[in-house]
C-alpha cells in the first residue's frame, strides 16, 4: 500500500481515495446496530469539476447505506474547501437516510457558506451549532449520540 499524493503532499496509505486527486475519506468509526458511521475528510471537495458527491455517495455511503447505516457524521476539520455542483446526489443521500441524517462537522465558515449558497443545507445538517473542538478525545458513538440529539432537538422531537 503506497501513500498518497494531493497537490506538493503526501497523504498516509490509510486514507482512502475519492477517486479524484484532492479528495481522501477516512471511515474511523462505524456503529452498525445503531446505524452511525464517521468519515474523516481532507482536501478540496470539489463537485464542480469531479463531481465528488457522486464518488463519496457510490464508494463510501451506498455500502454502508446497504448495511444499515443512515447516520453519517462527515468530519470536516480537514476539508480545505468546497465547490458544490447540482444538488442530485445531495438529496438522494438525504432521501436514502430517512430517518437518519448526514452531518458536516467542523465546516470551516467558507465552506458553510458554498453549502449554504448552493441551498445544501436541506440536505447535510452543518453551521456554527455542529462545532466540536474537542471530538477527537470523546468516544466515537457517545459523539454520534450526541449529534443525533441535537438533530432531535431541531426537529422537536
Amino acid at each position: 500500500m503506497g501513500y498518497h499524493r494531493m497537490y506538493d503532499f503526501v497523504i498516509h496509505p490509510e486514507w482512502d481515495s475519492v477517486g479524484c486527486e484532492t479528495l481522501f475519506v477516512k471511515q474511523i468509526f462505524a456503529d452498525y446496530e445503531q446505524g452511525y458511521v464517521v468519515l474523516e475528510l481532507i482536501g478540496e471537495w470539489n463537485d464542480a469539476v469531479h463531481n465528488d458527491v457522486m464518488e463519496v455517495k457510490r464508494r463510501f455511503a451506498d455500502p454502508l447505506l446497504a448495511q444499515g447505516i443512515d447516520k453519517f457524521l462527515l468530519l470536516a476539520d480537514n476539508l480545505l474547501n468546497f465547490h458544490a455542483g447540482e444538488s442530485d446526489y445531495y438529496a438522494e443521500w438525504a432521501e436514502e437516510t430517512e430517518g437518519g441524517w448526514v452531518v458536516m462537522l467542523n465546516a470551516r465558515d467558507h465552506i458553510l457558506q458554498d453549502l449554504t449558497d448552493a441551498r445544501l443545507t436541506r440536505y447535510v445538517w452543518a453551521g456554527e451549532r455542529y462545532r466540536f473542538g474537542g471530538w477527537r478525545t470523546q468516544d466515537p458513538l457517545a459523539l454520534c449520540q450526541g449529534v443525533d440529539q441535537m438533530i432531535q432537538r431541531q426537529l422537536g422531537f
